[in-house]
């Protein structure tokens, strides 16, 4: 088992030094043990979870998110069913997301086509923009 300080660990997985140390202070990373000159020790498990928090953290998973999928592995009696509920409600989320950035999507792109790029004042944009609803 190779062992790693905190610079190679983000080296090695890409992820940023502070990033690493908040995840550590909110306890998705566990605490790692020290050298007798006191240096953070790292090991293939640690890059094995800060990797699957990297990778649910790309997929949209929230911190607390990655907590609850973390708490069901770190128990290991984790079933597909109950992760499955977790992705689930992620994935309405993710769903819900898409649906409102396709309505920004068409309403801004039919404000965009009224403008007429002239140099003057009228401005269909602005004027959306400032229209109370």
């Amino acid at each position: 088992m190779k062992v790693l300080r905190r610079g190679d660990l983000a080296k090695l997985t890409g992820c940023n030094l502070e990033t690493i140390r908040y995840y550590e202070n909110i306890g998705v990373m566990p605490e790692p043990p020290r050298s007798s000159k006191n240096y953070r020790v790292y090991d293939d498990r640690h890059v094995a979870r800060l990797r699957f928090i990297m990778r649910a953290r790309e997929l949209g998973f929230t911190l607390d998110e990655v907590r609850d999928l973390l708490a069901l592995v770190d128990g290991g009696a984790q079933t597909c069913g109950e992760v499955q509920v977790l992705a689930n409600a992620h994935l309405a989320s993710v769903r819900a997301k898409i649906a409102d950035l396709k309505r920004i999507e068409h309403v801004l792109s039919s404000t965009v086509a009224q403008c007429s790029g002239d140099d003057v004042p009228e401005c269909p944009v602005i004027d959306a923009l400032t229209e109370v609803a």
